[in-house]
């Protein structure tokens, strides 16, 4: 049965924190909706994985962890951001994806099929990118999944080398029911260094009734908050969605203007002490800020530490942890 429009997530006009593998873990999407993000998405998290994890009350950390059988928090969430967070699945198969969707429904606030990701990690299961040349395969994942949960479903897509073949993938997608469409303005050959096709975007978001949420736009478009809107307009789409840019200072959802990275990552750390993230997960995600500084004297202390406690020392947020751990 649908949900009330009252609580069903909007994707009219948003700033949204991309899903990002090994980067949109809960401080980042966390402090991505403190600086300003109306959304925020989690990393894809594979159907087959999420399938055999158990749902989990941590009253310790206040969240709601999903456990693998070894052990491994696979997602964990909490109720701060339980009205705006997007679970991203990768999936190529239609009940795991619905019977995955049930597992977190009411937990999350919508759910999103990954079929833009070129990486081999998720194409060679079918998933990603790859459903791209399999319309009748993305039509019953999605079907399935808007028929079979409350929460909007949205999937999340590349342009395909014609624009004619986009928007004919898009209308099938509209069909279903879904609640918005996230589109990355590049093929699936294509990387960071080729321009991302606006003239895509925009066919798309004139093609459809449903909001078009525009991507891609991080290493040409992107540089400031005003650039968000600069990006949206220039698309034609409903909201923007940012991954590197976010990625390398999620205060760029700040409609004040961005602060040091200094400040940023001492609160992402916060974050990180405070709901337990793993230590090499928070360290991926500061030395992704850090770029070209990751080989400073500062960015070879931090690539040495190996504990949460290390890090907090490494930043001079050894009081920190310790009243934390206290």
């Amino acid at each position: 049965m649908m949900a009330s429009s009252v609580e069903r997530l909007c994707f009219v006009q948003k700033c949204i924190l991309a899903p990002m593998v090994r980067v949109g873990t809960l401080p980042m999407r966390l402090l991505a909706l403190d600086y300003g993000a109306h959304i925020v998405y989690c990393e894809e998290l594979i159907d087959i994985k999420m399938a055999q994890c158990k749902r989990v009350v941590n009253d310790v950390l206040e969240t709601v962890d999903f456990i693998a059988p070894d052990e491994r928090v696979m997602f964990r969430t909490c109720s701060k951001e339980k009205d705006r967070v997007v679970f991203q699945m990768g999936t190529a198969d239609p009940d795991r994806a619905l019977a995955v969707a049930k597992l977190i429904e009411n937990d999350v606030a919508a759910v999103d099929v990954n079929m833009g990701c070129p990486k081999e990690y998720s194409t060679k299961g079918g998933m990603g990118s790859a459903l791209l040349s399999d319309p009748e395969k993305i039509e019953a994942i999605l079907r399935t999944l808007v028929n079979g949960i409350s929460k909007p479903v949205t999937c999340k897509i590349r342009i395909l080398p014609t624009l004619e073949d986009t928007v004919n993938l898009v209308k099938r997608i509209e069909r279903t029911g879904v609640a918005a469409i996230a589109v990355h303005g590049r093929m699936k050959e294509e990387r960071q260094r080729h321009p991302v096709h606006c003239d895509y975007i925009q066919a798309v978001a004139e093609s459809v009734s449903i909001p078009v949420i525009a991507n891609g736009g991080s290493l040409d478009s992107v540089k400031t908050f005003d650039d968000i809107e600069k990006f949206r307009v220039a698309t034609g789409a409903s909201s923007v969605m940012l991954a590197r840019a976010a990625m390398w200072n999620p205060s760029i959802f700040r409609q004040q203007g961005a602060l040091s990275l200094e400040t940023v990552m001492e609160e992402y750390i916060k974050y990180a002490v405070r709901y337990d993230n793993h230590p090499f997960n928070t360290k991926y995600c500061l030395c992704q800020m850090l770029r070209d500084r990751v080989e400073s004297p500062f960015g070879k202390q931090l690539h040495a530490a190996q504990t949460v406690g290390e890090i907090c020392e490494v930043f001079g947020m050894n009081e920190y942890y310790t009243k934390d751990h206290s």
